[in-house]
């Protein structure tokens, strides 16, 4: 944290000695004199021809004035592979093998703002390698859904957990000369109908809960590009949505930088140069000659031109064009971003149950089984989302022979057949033994008899389940959250046959564990944890490192105890859905003809997405409704126990500028070293408006040596305890009596104190 430190305070001291910039935006503007300069040598066309893409990964620039095109690098966990010029098909290039990091809902688990600017060190300087200007990512939409097809790509549930870590990959990010473009701006909760879906949502619940991450990237880390999300908010599509790109974005939150679509999410001339939208990705049909005619014609002024051109110069002017010579003449991956990605990995690993303390793996064992394809099958690609050329990939079960002590034997059985994919496309006859035909198919006989015979003469079962990368994917949301393949009969007989039996589940997102908490004494939740994922997950098995993640978003027992279903918000009874962007640009998955994609694009349904659990999403409902979770929001166990210890405020009674100062001792009482998440929870007493039961507004990660106690301060500024008001149409601070409460998760609460707002 001193190294973050000193780059704000040096960043700090450089604009102070330049143009002052009053904020991290400000940055944006001190060559604005120089641009305007520029733009009154430009054509209408030259200004034009930036507001489109160029290549399927690039802007135009103006090469007459010496103003080169802006390069995006897709993928918000690993700078994608390159493509071919307009087509998401690999170039087949030799160096563009990049690092593979742990995806975002492994980076939330971690709850390590610190880690998370690394991580976007780590981005930042792979892009640069690759001659990019703009990373699309991070992506930072609240997880609404446990079905979601993106929760592995996004955070939290939680906004401000979500807000922290995104700020802090931002700033990380943009340190190192490349800019991020935050991902999807706004409310892009579901991937079912994400083209055409309308969001309605109120604007307390839309300011409190689905904004923030946005407006703190933004706000506090400088975000220079922004994506407008697909769906539609409130009966307007993000790419041109007068509230939420001018008003909020550039009038309330000061944005200097671009918006750009996502690819294929554009939708008018008018709405779109209108409304806030910079480039139009991908095509001209928008922003492009029918601008120039619409200029023309005096229905968009020329000012708005302007200022869009101005925009994107901005961005163009603070990131440094890598030149052509010195782009890609080195492999991308590189020994530092590996290691970021295997320290992320490590803390992200979430202990979720230690029956009889079965890990750390003892001692004595002698004979491992490995079972499930999960332990072999590499998560870098797959689906239908931005995925990385990984320079390499290692699996659990390389992981655990790699780090497996001396005299040690691992076995491995496939257990259950794998589910590659959802019928996508034209397909194929299915050859292979080990792939199943339906996600729902049962155990296979002959797998099941092979995995339980290893079980029997192995001293501990490690049952590697969960979910695969063409499971949980960008373009659809899953139908429902359990286990496929008969992974719940398989672990019931592997229970049968060995008690000693460890889950360990690889997923984006949560599963149903009802039928696999019955049998399993130990359960870990592994992820999709990056290249250096199986190393990780070993060290922390082995015992090498105790386990210090905490879920970043909360396992219902089932998936009708969770807001949007219990409300009826989800699914839409009109689900069938054709994905935009499935079938704009993936004829290599769906094999549509040109004639079929146009057909297809012409019955997109409308749907409405109605967020009446307004504020209680996560587990401020399952607190304020008093339902039990199968694992809480912040659970996280380790190889150690903690004890928190006199708590204490700085005050009793605080004003709107004061910030709540809360110190505690934290003793770990074990006999290894390890790291604590505190977590301080605000709940309201008696309360002017209505609020959920409780809400994060503090943590810090702790590394605690064994046996000694670290004196532990978390603060919260009183301006972070206000609620959106609509009648005034602002931030207002409730008066009043605020319970603090202090724990290791948000079912976990240790110790309290009781302070006057």
């Amino acid at each position: 944290m001193k190294r973050l430190t000193l780059f704000l305070m040096l960043s700090a001291l450089a604009f102070a000695c330049t143009t002052r910039p009053k904020t991290l935006q400000d940055r944006l503007t001190v060559h604005d004199a120089e641009i305007n300069e520029i733009l009154a040598q430009m054509s209408l066309e030259e200004k034009v021809t930036m507001f489109h893409s160029k290549t399927n990964m690039s802007s135009e620039g103006v090469p007459r004035l010496g103003i080169q095109d802006i390069k995006y690098a897709d993928g918000p966990f690993g700078i994608r592979e390159e493509g071919q010029p307009n087509s998401f098909m690999p170039a087949g290039w030799t160096l563009d093998s990049a690092t593979y990091f742990p995806t975002g809902s492994a980076l939330a688990a971690t709850w390590d703002p610190e880690l998370a600017y690394e991580y976007g060190l780590g981005m930042g300087r792979e892009a640069r390698l690759r001659g990019k200007d703009v990373i699309l990512g991070p992506a930072i939409n609240i997880q609404r859904l446990p079905v979601g097809g993106r929760t592995y790509e996004y955070l939290s549930e939680d906004p401000d957990l979500s807000a922290e870590l995104a700020k802090m990959y931002t700033l990380g990010t943009q340190e190192t000369g490349t800019a991020v473009c935050l991902k999807h701006y706004a409310v892009n909760n579901q991937e079912t109908n994400r083209g055409s879906v309308n969001a309605i949502v109120d604007e307390r619940t839309l300011r409190e809960i689905y904004l923030k991450p946005f407006e703190a990237a933004v706000k506090e880390g400088g975000a220079m590009v922004v994506m407008p999300a697909y769906n539609k908010v409130n009966g307007f599509y993000c790419s041109e949505n007068e509230h939420l790109l001018n008003e909020i974005l550039r009038g309330e939150w000061g944005f200097k930088g671009m918006a750009i679509s996502d690819w294929g999410g554009t939708h008018s001339t008018m709405g779109a140069a209108m409304h806030g939208l910079n480039v139009q990705m991908t095509g001209n049909t928008y922003l492009g000659p029918p601008l120039i005619d619409s200029v023309k014609a005096g229905k968009v002024p020329m000012e708005v031109i302007d200022a869009k051109a101005r925009e994107i110069l901005r961005v163009r002017f603070a990131i440094e064009p890598v030149p052509e010579d010195v782009a890609n003449t080195e492999m991308t991956s590189k020994p530092e971003q590996q290691q970021i990605a295997y320290k992320v990995a490590t803390k992200s690993i979430v202990l979720l149950k230690n029956d009889d303390q079965l890990l750390p793996i003892k001692e004595d064992v002698k004979k491992i089984a490995v079972i499930g394809q999960n332990a072999v099958l590499k998560t870098a690609i797959g689906g239908m989302g931005a995925g990385v050329k990984a320079l390499y990939e290692i699996s659990p079960l390389q992981g655990l022979k790699n780090r497996a002590p001396e005299g040690v034997e691992i076995l491995y059985a496939p257990g259950y057949k794998n589910f590659a994919g959802r019928g996508w496309g034209r397909p194929a006859p299915n050859t292979d033994p080990l792939r199943a035909d339906a996600i729902d198919e049962p155990a296979d006989p002959t797998l099941l008899a092979e995995a339980v015979a290893l079980a029997k003469e192995a001293d501990i079962v490690l049952f590697f389940c969960g979910t695969n990368k063409n499971i949980e994917t960008e373009g659809s949301d899953r139908a429902n959250i359990n286990l496929p393949t008969g992974q719940e009969e398989v672990a019931a007989a592997l229970a049968a046959a060995n008690p000693n039996l460890v889950s360990i589940l690889i997923s984006g997102g949560p599963c149903d564990l009802q039928e696999l908490q019955k049998v399993s004494p130990a359960m870990v939740q592994g992820w999709w944890n990056g290249m250096e994922g199986g190393h990780a997950l070993a060290d922390v098995l082995y015992g090498k490192i105790a386990p210090s993640g905490k879920l970043p978003f909360t396992f219902p027992v089932k998936l009708e105890d969770s807001p949007a279903y219990a409300m009826g918000n989800f699914p839409d009874k009109n689900a069938a859905q054709r994905d935009l962007f499935m079938t704009m640009y993936r004829n290599d998955m769906t094999g549509m003809t040109r004639e079929e994609m146009r057909e297809a694009l012409a019955k997109l349904p409308e749907p409405e997405s109605n967020y009446t659990e307004g504020l209680l999403v996560g587990y401020r409902w399952f607190d304020t409704k008093e339902i039990k979770p199968m694992y809480a929001f912040g659970h996280g166990l380790s190889y150690v126990d903690f004890e928190y210890a006199n708590l204490k405020t700085n005050k009793q009674s605080y004003g709107p500028k004061d910030v709540i100062k809360v110190t505690f001792d934290l003793k770990n009482t074990g006999s290894m070293e390890a790291d604590e998440v505190a977590q301080l929870y605000v709940r309201w007493i008696n309360p002017g408006v209505e609020r959920p039961l409780k809400e994060l507004k503090a943590f810090k990660r702790v590394p605690v040596g064994a046996g000694s106690t670290e004196q532990v301060t978390l603060e919260i500024p009183v301006q972070e305890l206000c609620y959106w008001d609509t009648a005034s149409n602002g931030w207002v601070l409730d008066r009043g009596k605020v319970e603090l409460q202090l724990g290791s998760a948000s079912d976990d609460i240790r110790l309290s104190a009781e302070v006057e707002i």
